[in-house]
């Protein structure tokens, strides 16, 4: 069973990632992964957070809300392989500086947003 809410999760978080690319992308001329960036930074955000409070909102659900949303959701929505290519081909693109910031603002922030989502914000209750 535990699978199949991976699964279902996963499902959800590749379509979100998605979408989100496609809006990104279609609404602005960029030449910098802002798609990847924010997906990674936000997904990290809602793990810390997931890891934090689901057990709150549904304690008698057990593992299930982390395992669809936390393991499924954010697993599929960030993507470490997306970034890892990005910032390879930046410096391929001899854009160095881009690369290098790229790398520091998703390493940084995705950290930063992970800690606020796990202590940050009010607790549930």
């Amino acid at each position: 069973m535990n699978w199949l809410l991976v699964g279902i999760g996963g499902i959800i978080g590749a379509l979100l990632r998605y979408q989100v690319t496609r809006l990104i992308n279609t609404r602005f001329d960029i030449q910098f992964p802002y798609p990847t960036l924010i997906i990674n930074i936000t997904g990290s955000f809602l793990l810390g957070w997931f890891t934090r409070d689901l057990h709150a909102y549904f304690p008698s659900l057990g593992s299930a809300p982390m395992l669809i949303l936390g393991v499924g959701v954010c697993g599929a929505y960030t993507t470490f392989s997306t970034f890892s290519f990005e910032a390879v081909s930046l410096f391929r693109e001899q854009r160095e500086l881009t690369a290098i910031a790229y790398v520091l603002i998703s390493c940084v922030g995705g950290f930063a947003a992970s800690a606020i989502g796990l202590y940050g914000l009010p607790a549930a209750q």
